[in-house]
């Protein structure tokens, strides 16, 4: 009876324990509720705090980036901020509205669109869902794997290329003046060079003065209040207030001396107040057709960015990020800015690290934000009426200039000359073209250079390094070689493109070496075979024996193994002459009286 018992309390907490870790897997924030601890309160109200103040000045900004209202920028601030501290499973990301989502939000609708307009706004709430869902379900097939295709030197040229045209597209608030909206981003250079002569005075002053103020703010105010005694964790703060401070300051000079009405300042204008209804966008299947492309482009760039900032970020803390969940979370984060009048967010590059740097334990700071983002859209949007829009433009350029990569555009460039020609083409394609088609470009030119680059593997003739089980190319390295048996390492994987060269490998080892009788294809670098390679390995086989040359195989990779086993190859190869070292190569040859 007790054995009975026991093994079933033993059954019930096994099962209780399964529960409760798909829980947490599917509700990351029962992890941290269930354990929250009072010392970590401080921490996330303060980073709470420090975001919300970077995020309303940020958040309008990037909104009239995306050619949206500012309130959008609002309402993009709080549902999703709270619906990611749900299902996220980092602690401390910080979505919202990004410049580089912005931009693309900005590309795609304003083809089908004009901005600013009311089929505008409401095709950025289709947008919101369409990346919603996608990201949704790519989570849940957990596809999470697809975002490799935008390799490392495509992300840096269309990063570096976006922020020019972002920075661009905000000249025309800086320098007060009209610019029609162009269909290439080089246009717009030209455009705004054309009409710098119309300047208005006051809106570059306005501009400029807020720029100087942001970069003061970025790089000196810190390290001048540090000198002056104050603490590191009260200069850090008030080192992140730049953006609001030019907001408040600009927008009281603004309305004190009527820049509006008597000099011609752009302002912002009324801003709706409380909180956004929930609706439900309304589908059409023209707009949503047109839409895929850019929700495709969105879900992928906005996740890459997200899980990039949050594993590095996890990582220094040694916690664990989960791709697929951070797909569901950001999917449903989208979907909260779509029935809540917002428009596209993903995770932020600055607003995470300051989050991180301020404190942040859990996503509690998320919600702490989303509460003081509401507030502010419930009590104090009239005050940001007389906001100049040459404020918000300075806080956008000065925000994407760090998106501007050159160091690691020099870094590619001296480590691969073919990876610096797939971050060229990528950067040359965005200005040229438009972001979508930059993109293209960048991940078509990176998969042909690939398949460039792996057709044409690196092919080593190896010999044994002294009394050793160790072989090296003999090019390299002083080595021992076999009269009649030459052993050939192939670096790469077996596939289409290169069985052509595999093919040629092993007739010229032949061809140039009439005392050959025996060839040792080294396979420690070959991951997979495919069905073409296996079937130019099958001829090559025959081709030398026809010509009194024995074929065998070393250090062949255990599911390689498999496959060729599973096709019936090793039983007409011949398992005795597949070896599982080179080595034992050499010894069943009898290479023992090598050269």
């Amino acid at each position: 009876m007790f054995d009975t018992a026991a093994s079933g309390n033993r059954a019930d907490t096994s099962k209780h324990g399964r529960k409760s870790n798909l829980l947490r897997k599917v509700f990351p924030i029962s992890g941290w509720v269930s354990n929250y601890r009072r010392e970590d309160l401080i921490g996330d109200l303060m980073a709470g705090l420090i975001v919300a103040i970077m995020l309303v000045p940020q958040s309008m900004a990037y909104a009239m980036l995306a050619g949206l209202p500012p309130q959008v920028g609002l309402y993009a601030s709080i549902l999703p901020l709270i619906i990611y501290a749900v299902f996220g499973s980092s602690r401390v990301l910080a979505v919202g509205p990004v410049a580089m989502v912005s931009l693309l939000t900005l590309s795609g609708i304003g083809a089908i669109a004009q901005a600013g307009t009311a089929e505008f706004v409401a095709l950025a709430l289709i947008l919101a869902l369409m990346t919603g869902v996608i990201q949704l379900l790519m989570g849940i097939a957990r596809l999470g794997f697809l975002v490799n295709f935008l390799s490392h030197p495509v992300l840096v040229g269309f990063t570096s290329a976006a922020a020019l045209v972002i920075g661009s597209s905000q000249l025309k608030h800086i320098f007060g003046i009209d610019v029609a909206r162009t269909e290439h981003p080089y246009q717009l250079f030209i455009n705004v060079a054309n009409n710098l002569p119309e300047t208005n005075l006051i809106a570059l002053g306005v501009g400029a003065g807020s720029i100087f103020v942001l970069l003061y703010f970025k790089y000196f105010f810190k390290r001048n209040l540090l000198g002056l005694g104050f603490g590191s964790g009260i200069a850090d703060t008030l080192s992140k207030a730049g953006a609001l401070l030019v907001v408040l300051v600009s927008t009281l000079i603004a309305w004190g001396i009527a820049l509006d009405s008597g000099f011609g300042l752009k302002i912002v204008g009324e801003i709706p107040a409380g909180l956004p209804p929930l609706t439900f966008p309304s589908l059409q299947t023209s707009q949503i057709i047109a839409l895929i492309p850019i929700a495709l482009i969105i879900s992928l760039v906005g996740f890459m960015e997200s899980i990039s900032i949050a594993t590095t970020l996890a990582s220094r803390r040694r916690q664990k990020i989960d791709p697929n969940q951070e797909l569901i979370a950001l999917g449903a984060a989208n979907v909260g800015a779509s029935v809540t009048g917002g428009y596209p967010v993903t995770g932020g590059l600055s607003r995470s690290v300051v989050n991180f740097s301020a404190g942040a334990n859990t996503n509690l700071s998320s919600i702490v934000t989303a509460v003081l983002i509401a507030l502010t859209v419930l009590l104090f949007t009239p005050l940001f009426y007389y906001l100049p829009r040459a404020t918000l433009a300075a806080i956008v350029i000065v925000a994407v200039a760090s998106l501007f990569d050159l160091k690691s555009f020099r870094h590619i460039w001296a480590y691969s000359k073919t990876d610096a020609a797939a971050l060229l083409a990528t950067f040359l394609a965005v200005l040229a073209f438009n972001i979508e088609i930059g993109i293209g470009v960048g991940v078509a030119t990176a998969l042909v250079l690939h398949l460039y680059r792996t057709s044409k593997p690196h092919v080593a003739v190896v010999g044994r390094v002294g009394e050793t089980e160790h072989f090296r190319n003999v090019l390299r390295h002083e080595v021992n070689t076999c009269p009649d048996a030459c052993a050939v390492r192939i670096d790469e994987s077996l596939y289409f493109a290169n069985t052509r060269e595999l093919e040629n490998t092993l007739l010229s080892a032949v061809a140039d070496n009439p005392e050959l009788k025996n060839i040792i294809l080294i396979c420690s670098a070959v991951n997979f075979i495919d069905s073409s390679a296996l079937d130019t390995l099958e001829r090559a086989v025959d081709e030398l024996r026809d010509a009194g040359v024995n074929l065998y195989l070393a250090e062949v990779k255990g599911p390689v193994m498999d496959r060729l086993k599973a096709i019936g190859f090793v039983d007409k190869f011949g398992k005795e002459n597949i070896f599982l070292s080179c080595h034992q190569a050499f010894q069943f040859l009898g290479c023992e009286k090598e050269r």
